[in-house]
């Protein structure tokens, strides 16, 4: 892995701000639910629970299809797997989304700069431009 540029694993607070769009991005779509289908009286609880499940399925499918959610993409990263050229998958989607949100094993990281959700997959997150 480079230590610089393309390739190189992106710094610890790149990764928090990506996390923090997301979860705003998920946000976005809980409020358009609540008030796209007429749910308005629904209790903020609820909508903080549908923003949390949905900012968990995005990134399980983001991280599965594309190897990088929305915030991700715009911070210009993305996750890649340390002991294959192979593509992510599905179990390590949802393995290190779920990791992440317990938040405990996220903001745990190793001397490489690695969660422990990263370490857990055998992924890291990288720069992509």
């Amino acid at each position: 892995m480079p230590q610089h540029g393309r390739g190189s694993m992106a710094p610890v607070g790149k990764r928090a701000l990506a996390v923090l769009i997301d979860w705003f991005v998920a946000l976005a779509l809980a409020f358009g639910l609540r008030y796209g289908l007429g749910l308005g009286d629904v209790s903020q609880g609820a909508t903080t629970t549908w923003n949390y499940v949905l900012w968990i399925v995005m990134g399980i499918v983001c991280g599965w299809l594309f190897a990088r959610t929305p915030g991700m993409m715009l911070l210009g990263m993305g996750v890649a797997r340390v002991d294959a050229e192979e593509r992510v998958g599905l179990w390590r989607a949802v393995v290190r989304t779920l990791l992440t949100a317990c938040f405990f094993p996220a903001v745990m990281v190793d001397s490489d700069g690695r969660g422990m959700h990263d370490r857990a997959t055998g992924t890291t997150v990288i720069r992509t431009n």
